[in-house]
């Protein structure tokens, strides 16, 4: 969709913004570009929708050039969102959302319709939204506004320059939260570009992590964090690196133990036999269906009766597909030795601190030999 071809951007003093770049990106993928300030990410943007011209090289979209293309009507093809958002002060928040819809002549009807449609898919209701004016919004329903404006007309390209840079932590978590929802929905292409590369890491496909005018590293979030291809990229994704790659490392299922279980109904001094057999000091506990229902102690089921009696409840649980991330807090939260994993309501199994370490391992070294997680072999912390 996005392919630039030796681009280099040389200002009149001598200064070099973009060196020699080359750059793919797919159809429907979400590419962050993050690094430093003032290291040629932004210029790389801007020149897609030529705010910035190249000195040389070229760029295409959609398989055209675009030094070929008015860029007037270029711009009005790529949806742009910008940190400080850029609404305008005098118009309400429906026309705001409409304003290239109008400039490309749709009737008035049709703009607002859409226009309507597109608050709805950021979380804003038309109705309550729509007539209000900028400065009665908050600076996230804002930024909310800004992308609802981008997509308006529907461009195959959306441009995004920080544009969560200017909200809270709380909120700018939210907003990206919003966004993936969104970008599952609509999947535009995307650059994105940001300084934060806990956030480059959140949302991208990809990543390119700029040096100074060039592209150190291009490649997947787990690739970037578990195996950097510079001491540059080391460095500037932090000593923390695993801790972030957490955040991108998926819960499957071949990373679960299967600990003993208990059905809510079967008589407990059954359940308690074989628990005792097993040396298991605890179960988890499902229904007929194999749902997750919570877990008992071996010792409570002395007291007779069915296991449904002395059945507690399960707070700490996750959906497969999970990051390790949302695990790992959860076990921090609830003080627990494990998780449960679950499909929807059916029980997976559990992951165990242990588990999850040897996770992130196969993740790191399935990443740096280039084959799936399913192929790594290595002696586990959890058999040691």
């Amino acid at each position: 969709m996005i392919r630039f071809e030796q681009v280099t951007k040389r200002y009149p003093d001598g200064t070099t913004a973009v060196d020699d770049l080359s750059l793919e990106v797919d159809e429907g993928e979400l590419v962050t570009l993050v690094g430093p300030s003032g290291c040629g990410k932004t210029t790389t943007m801007m020149m897609v929708n030529r705010l910035i011209e190249p000195t040389a090289g070229r760029i295409f979209l959609g398989g055209k050039d675009i030094a070929t293309v008015d860029p007037v009507r270029l711009r009005r093809r790529i949806g742009y969102v910008i940190q400080q958002v850029g609404l305008f002060p005098h118009r309400t928040v429906l026309d705001n959302t409409a304003t290239v819809p109008y400039l490309i002549g749709w009737k008035k009807t049709r703009a607002r319709a859409r226009a309507a449609e597109l608050l709805d898919l950021v979380g804003l209701d038309p109705t309550t939204y729509g007539p209000r004016y900028p400065d009665q919004l908050s600076g996230g329903q804002r930024q909310r506004v800004g992308v609802a404006r981008a997509l308006a007309a529907d461009p195959p390209v959306l441009l995004m320059d920080e544009p969560f840079g200017a909200v809270d932590p709380v909120v700018r978590e939210q907003l990206q939260d919003e966004f993936l929802r969104m970008q599952e929905a609509v999947r535009k292409t995307v650059l994105l570009v940001t300084h934060d590369i806990e956030e480059a890491v959140r949302l991208g496909d990809r990543i390119a992590v700029y040096g100074q005018g060039r592209i150190e590293q291009f490649d997947t979030p787990g690739a970037v964090l578990g195996t950097p291809a510079t001491p540059y990229v080391a460095e500037f994704v932090g000593a923390d690196r695993g801790l972030k790659r957490l955040s991108v490392t998926e819960i499957q299922p071949s990373d679960l133990e299967q600990p003993p279980t208990a059905r809510l109904d079967e008589p407990a001094g059954r359940a308690a036999a074989r628990l005792h057999r097993e040396g298991a000091r605890w179960a988890v506990v499902l229904d007929a269906e194999g749902s997750l229902h919570g877990w008992v102690g071996a010792d409570a089921l002395g007291a007779g009766g069915v296991v449904r009696d002395h059945a507690h409840r399960m707070n700490s649980w996750v959906p497969v597909g999970a990051p390790l991330k949302q695990a790992f807090g959860v076990m921090l939260q609830h003080d627990a030795g494990w998780v449960a994993v679950l499909d929807g309501a059916r029980f997976l199994g559990v992951l165990t601190p242990a588990k999850l370490h040897e996770a992130l391992r196969r993740s790191v070294d399935a990443d740096a030999r280039g084959i799936s997680r399913g192929q790594v072999s290595f002696d586990s912390v959890a058999d040691a």
